[in-house]
């Protein structure tokens, strides 16, 4: 009786101990810094599995992580950036935005996260590429990642933005594009990192564009719009 106890206990331990380890897989990435520069040294921690490794000379990392993990990195200096990771998650690519001050470019190239020389020129060649936005991959993501409650109807590559909720099946609920001060159909072909500012309008705030404004209006400004 006690043998066949300790051999499903031992049964139901190696179960136990096999579906966890099915549940596990490694997880790819790289971490820069303007859309450019690789970051080294940089902790990258699977909340689920409590792995934490270091990126490499080249920002790239490798960590075993759990479906509906969250991969957490908070360097110094750099915004820190939380991604939830699903079953179609073998990689991330994630620019990090640096918080720009004297004491932080100290911070930033003491713990050797990015040369120094590098840092200077990207500060003042390529400040307009250290925005949040870069770390989206389209314009819908940006969109739905920084306004709450405003949402997107997929189709195909591209969606429709929905901001006052949706009208009855025979009417369009899709909001009014507004681009470099142009209203235009679509906004497919904008990528994230162009955006300069991207506001979304309602209300009374959308009346200056009458009844074509009646589902709300996203007005974007390109850096080429300048």
């Amino acid at each position: 009786m006690m043998k066949r106890i300790f051999l499903i206990a031992f049964l139901v331990l190696l179960f136990t101990s096999a579906f966890s380890f099915a549940q596990t897989r490694v997880v790819y990435g790289k971490l820069t810094a303007f859309n450019k520069y690789p970051l080294q040294n940089v902790e990258v921690i699977a909340k689920k599995t409590r792995s934490a490794v270091q990126s490499d000379s080249l920002g790239r990392f490798s960590i075993v992580a759990r479906e509906k993990d969250v991969i957490k990195i908070k360097p110094k200096a750099f915004k820190p950036v939380n991604r939830r990771i699903n079953k179609e998650t073998d990689s991330l690519q994630i620019n990090l935005i640096f918080v720009d001050s004297p004491a932080n470019r100290k911070l930033a190239t003491g713990y050797g996260y990015i040369d120094e020389r590098d840092l200077t020129f990207a500060m003042s060649h390529l400040e307009h590429e250290n925005n949040e936005f870069c770390n989206y991959t389209n314009i819908f993501d940006l969109i739905v990642g920084r306004f709450p409650g405003v949402t997107v109807d997929r189709t195909g590559t591209g969606g429709s933005v929905i901001i006052r909720g949706k009208n009855s099946f025979y009417l369009s609920s899709e909001a009014l594009y507004v681009v470099d001060g142009m209203i235009t159909s679509d906004i497919d072909w904008i990528v994230p990192c162009e955006v300069k500012s991207i506001d979304i309008l309602k209300d009374g705030m959308a009346a200056i564009y009458g009844a074509r404004g009646a589902n709300g209006v996203v007005v974007i400004e390109t850096k080429r719009g300048q």
